[in-house]
């Protein structure tokens, strides 16, 4: 099975007003043999991976350069990001992997192959993470991670290899969730740890939470949907709802 795990570096974040570009991709494949000896194995890395610098057919602003410092002049002559889309349906693959994959989502549909966030995964398998960012969690899992292909961060080919190695380390994680349960998990919401707003709560996990106080984020509050549904969740889980 053919997991292809992607990355994205782009002018900005998509808004309801606002929409941006992708400037680079990054992609790293895995073959995942499923069975004996452990289930979920990863049998090989595909090749080391690669990234394309893409024109985002707008200027670059100075926001978005400070994080992965591609300028105007790099991606002048690339080709579009179309082509680049292109270029990561190629075999298909099963599955598209990415880190935070509503971000990549929201620039790239992926035909019919489903996508799985190794940010929602992890959030589940390793809830008592120090942070569930990549970065962190490369340094606190001490991912085997090679430099040459790893590096610099903030990325898209770096970004998309660590991701990959990051999905290795779910795969072969004692009691990890089968495929189709992670691919359920990445199209809910981010189930967060701890509340990170408010005074009374903010730091303290979710079950510290009185029922009364999670019936006003769902009713009440103007809080995002996903700390909604986090709330929601929740209250699910003590058949307040």
């Amino acid at each position: 099975m053919l997991l292809r795990c992607i990355d994205f570096e782009t002018t900005g974040e998509n808004k309801e007003d606002e929409r941006h570009a992708v400037c680079e991709v990054g992609w790293q494949d895995l073959e995942v043999v499923f069975g004996d000896p452990i289930p979920g194995a990863v049998q090989a890395f595909m090749g080391g991976g690669a990234s394309m610098l893409c024109n985002p057919g707008r200027p670059m602003p100075p926001e978005a350069r400070a994080v992965h410092h591609i300028g105007d002049a790099d991606v002048a002559d690339a080709p579009s990001p179309t082509e680049a889309f292109m270029r990561l349906m190629v075999g298909p693959p099963a599955f598209f992997v990415a880190h935070n994959a509503d971000f990549e989502n929201s620039f790239f549909g992926g035909g019919e192959v489903p996508f799985i966030c190794t940010y929602k995964v992890a959030l589940r398998v390793w809830p008592d993470a120090p942070g569930h960012g990549l970065q962190v969690l490369r340094y606190w899992l001490g991912l085997d991670i090679d430099p040459a292909l790893g590096l610099p961060a903030h990325r898209a080919g770096p970004d998309a290899y660590v991701g990959a190695v990051l999905m290795a380390r779910i795969l072969e994680e004692p009691g990890a969730p089968d495929i189709d349960t992670m691919v359920r998990w990445s199209r809910g919401a981010a189930l967060l740890p701890k509340i990170t707003f408010g005074n009374r709560y903010k730091g303290q996990p979710w079950e510290a939470a009185d029922t009364g106080y999670l019936r006003w984020i769902v009713d009440k509050s103007e809080l995002d949907r996903n700390v909604k549904a986090n709330a929601r969740h929740h209250l699910k889980l003590r058949g307040a709802l």
